[in-house]
């Protein structure tokens, strides 16, 4: 056994040992006193012992991560500091050391709420009427409806302000595996009324399209085919727009409902403003069509596809992003794009809204990258590039001049940072369209980077797509593999001050839905954290003091009743004063303070016994802290109750409960005299004591003041003098019913006191 200082005793038995190369010496004793442990197997004989040329044990396992658990194992405490929680549970567990995998796992569970952060939004359980519903593919939001998409099926909820998410529809199962969503969800009161909401899913190259009543009955639009298979899938306006990088593109006009299909060349890239797409192909050309303009202006059945700008090196345009300033004039808009290459090129061409028909002019050309451009946004301040180097991000700060993009200073480098992100070959942990990075986030807002790391992450990083800083951690509250995920502002209510607000939305391996309120992380950004709950070493502190395997943590049993036996109560209006407790739970003598004292684990009043001076009197009213010349009402007569040993004690009733006032009834009847004895030498009303040396308590639940000029309340009660006699009895029955504390100084008057 080892020594009370955690050393080893004198002539205890050393044993050498030899954890991954480093050397440690202890005690058998050290070892083995967990008795279930790896090590109480090792030195036993039941597994088999590996030694080195010395004759120390070999332990082939982490010595760093071994030192922490020797320590514990010699002192019975823990230093966490520096020490990685999660590998020391871990190993911890490998060598049986239970009191120490109790306490970490403890730490664990505390740190991983159910109920989730301050971040966490709500819980959407996977659709009742499927039985394995399976993984969630892929998400997509649009103003307050959301659409999850599984394997085979499709649902999509819809954000009421009263009753938060509901469920409003869901598709029948399909035949095939689902890879593009797409999801249009216009205001009420639209042009084209019930079919204002849509939702359209793709597979290889065959499109379905349902529309979306207000009462939650789907019902199909069609069946589309593209020919090809459909890489992007997507809305402008009410227009369902598939494309291929093999060159064609496929438009549903909501007004003509009519599918149309049109070759173009092969595209690369995309992206939308307005009525306008946008496509970056091959040839280094940029195109453009405007969807709300070609049923009109449809020629032989073909789409009216115009050629905006040809890039100078001819390289494929790999990324696109456009964006409207506010219109400078009635010609209409400054059209900013940026797009980047498959040389790793980014370019930024603006057009003036004065010459519109020349065509964008080249405004500033960046060679950062020499891997091809992959995404790229330019927004209000920023201009964000991402390469297919393990997601090399590059962003720049733009100026701009009445909202329109400067030369002067011009944009300037920002921040250079990587957002790696594992996938999985073979689809299992989700697919690239459901964890596409970002960046999320309007155009003339901060917008966000989502960072999955591995394939199997039940956790996601969000971080600030200009500067890469992390804004917060998010972890599946049900600790399930995150499978998807898509950020996405929701509208206000109607309510006033309310504003928009961005989600994200992390689907899961178990078909369950996740939300995450990103405003208030963003919000949050930079505040340091306020000191709240307990470290890591102070909680380690705090659990060191107990044996954990004889505790448990609370369960979901019913709430315990505000009155239960076992609970001491601590009520003003009912002050438990019973003779013994008196006695017991006086102040030694001689201590510091004579004052007023409250037993926390009887809820009494605790009074040092009086040393000197006349009597207080008890009262019901705090109207008698006044002096008050009123009568006093006769006590009536009762003899006390011998104890044992014949000294008198408190009345039987005493120790029978009952208000504060009725126990002082029946202490001043225990004393069996009739009538006012004379009071000390000097006093002529010998009953009538001192106004300024009373000492006295209300009942809280009688009234606080009486009217002036009232008679005296007629509950007065006045302890008799001869209870604090010269005999040693009386003084102790007076002493053990309830203990009085003279004032220190007498005063003529005295404040309100109320306890």
């Amino acid at each position: 056994m080892a020594a009370p200082d955690g050393s080893a005793r004198p002539g205890a038995e050393l044993i050498p040992l030899n954890v991954g190369g480093k050397r440690f010496c202890t005690s058998r004793q050290t070892l083995t006193w967990i008795s279930d442990s790896f090590f109480s197997s090792l030195l036993s004989g039941r597994i088999s012992t590996l030694k080195d040329e010395t004759g120390a044990i070999f332990i082939d396992r982490d010595p760093t991560v071994f030192a922490p658990i020797l320590n514990f194992l010699r002192t019975k405490e823990l230093d966490p500091r520096g020490v990685n929680i999660s590998l020391l549970l871990h190993e911890a567990e490998f060598y049986g050391i239970t009191p120490l995998v109790r306490r970490l796992q403890l730490r664990e569970e505390l740190d991983r709420s159910a109920c989730g952060s301050v971040l966490f939004n709500g819980y959407l359980p996977p659709p009742a009427p499927a039985s394995d519903p399976g993984m969630v593919r892929i998400v997509c939001g649009h103003h307050n409806w959301i659409a999850v998409a599984y394997a085979q099926f499709l649902v999509c909820y819809r954000m009421k302000e009263t009753s938060g998410w509901q469920q409003v529809f869901c598709s029948p199962r399909l035949d095939w595996l689902i890879e593009r969503v797409a999801l249009n969800a216009k205001v009420l009161g639209g042009s084209l009324g019930e079919q204002d909401k849509m939702v359209a899913v793709a597979s290889c190259s065959e499109i379905i399209l349902w529309a979306l009543p207000a009462d939650g009955n789907g019902s199909e639009i069609g069946v589309f085919h593209l020919g090809v298979p459909v890489e992007a899938l997507f809305f402008v306006g009410s227009q369902l727009i598939a494309t291929s990088h093999t060159g064609k593109i496929g438009v549903w006009n909501a007004v003509t409902k009519h599918w149309q299909i049109q070759d173009v060349v092969p595209i690369s890239s995309y992206d939308a403003a307005g009525t306008f797409l946008l496509l970056g192909c091959h040839n280094g050309s940029i195109y453009y069509v405007d969807v709300q303009k070609f049923p009109l202006r449809m020629k032989d059945n073909d789409l009216l596809v115009t050629e905006l700008y040809r890039d100078p090196s001819e390289d494929a345009v790999t990324a696109l992003s456009v964006y409207l300033t506010p219109k400078t004039s009635d010609s209409g808009n400054w059209i900013e794009i940026a797009y980047g290459t498959s040389s790793g090129t980014v370019r930024v061409i603006v057009q003036h809204p004065e010459t519109v028909g020349s065509g964008p002019q080249l405004f500033q050309t960046f060679s950062v990258h020499r891997s091809p451009v992959t995404r790229i946004m330019l927004s209000e301040k920023h201009l964000i590039s991402v390469c297919a180097d393990n997601n090399h991000v590059r962003t720049w700060t733009v100026t701009r001049f009445r909202g329109m993009i400067s030369t002067q200073p011009g944009s300037t480098p920002l921040a250079s940072f990587k957002i790696l992100s594992l996938e999985d070959l073979d689809g299992h942990a989700g697919c690239s369209a459901g964890t596409d990075i970002g960046p999320f986030g309007e155009r003339d807002d901060q917008q966000v980077f989502i960072q999955k790391v591995v394939p199997d992450a039940s956790q996601v990083f969000v971080r600030l797509s200009s500067t890469g800083k992390r804004i917060c951690e998010v972890r599946s509250v049900d600790s399930t593999a995150i499978t998807s995920f898509t950020v996405h502002e929701c509208e206000g209510s109607s309510r006033i001050g309310s504003r928009p607000r961005r989600y994200l939305f992390t689907g899961h391996a178990n078909g369950s839905l996740q939300m995450w309120d990103l405003t208030t992380a963003m919000e949050m950004q930079g505040k340091p954290p306020e000191v709240g709950g307990l470290t890591e070493e102070e909680l380690l502190q705090q659990l060191e003091q107990c044996d954990l395997a004889l505790t448990r943590t609370p369960d979901m049993s019913p709430a315990c009743s505000f009155a239960h036996p076992g609970t001491p109560q601590a009520s003003s209006t009912s002050l438990q004063s019973q003779g013994s407790d008196g006695a017991r739970d006086r102040p030694a003598k001689g201590a510091a303070s004579p004052g007023l004292l409250l037993s926390s684990a009887r809820g009494s009043l605790l009074l040092p016994r009086p040393r000197e001076g006349p009597v207080p009197v008890l009262t019901a009213s705090q109207s008698s802290l006044n002096c008050s010349e009123g009568p006093t009402p006769e006590p009536c007569p009762r003899q006390p109750v011998e104890g044992p040993d014949g000294d008198p004690q408190a009345p039987h009733g005493l120790r029978g409960g009952g208000s504060f006032v009725e126990r002082c009834y029946e202490l001043a009847r225990s004393s069996g005299l009739e009538g006012r004895r004379p009071g000390p030498a000097g006093e002529p009303d010998g009953g009538r004591l001192r106004a300024e040396s009373k000492v006295l308590l209300r009942a809280p639940s009688m009234p606080a003041r009486r009217p002036a000029g009232a008679n005296p309340t007629p509950s007065i009660r006045t302890l008799p003098p001869a209870l604090l006699g010269s005999g040693s009895s009386s003084l102790s029955a007076a002493s053990e019913a309830l203990p009085i504390v003279p004032l220190a100084t007498p005063k003529a008057q005295l404040n309100e006191t109320s306890f």
